[in-house]
């Protein structure tokens, strides 16, 4: 019986090891823009990590950081991806956003694509433009 026992323990154990956690892979920046002046202390950034390969139809979003700005620019993100979802021939782009209330103050509006083979240069410097 204590071997059986043994034995049952043993591979319950064997099975735990080899459930990995999911592998991450991310992405480092900072979102910028050229205009000399300060945000107001309540706005809020939004980066993106999106799958744009298709032209028809909304951006897949593989990864997403939002909160309210700390600081000034520079602003940091930080963006945690699966790269098991990351598909051969397909097309991904970084995007950011800067609001107050719900109203847009800066966004991207150049094409900031990352091909997510590790080598992209990090970190990432996504500039945003003031929202007229």
């Amino acid at each position: 019986m204590k071997k059986l026992t043994l034995l049952a323990l043993t591979t319950l154990l064997g099975a735990c090891n080899s459930m990995q956690p999911a592998s991450k892979a991310s992405l480092d920046g900072e979102v910028f823009y050229l205009q000399r002046i300060a945000l107001p202390p309540a706005a809020t950034l939004s980066v993106s990590l999106q799958d744009v390969s298709l032209a028809d139809a909304p951006a897949v979003v593989l990864a997403e950081q939002k909160g309210p700005v700390k600081g000034q620019v520079p602003l940091p993100f930080h963006l945690n991806y699966d790269p098991a979802q990351v598909k051969p021939g397909h097309r991904y782009s970084v995007s950011a956003r800067i609001e107050m209330a719900g109203k847009l103050l800066f966004t991207t509006t150049e094409h900031h694509g990352v091909k997510l083979d590790g080598s992209d240069p990090q970190p990432l410097k996504i500039r945003v433009d003031a929202v007229r």
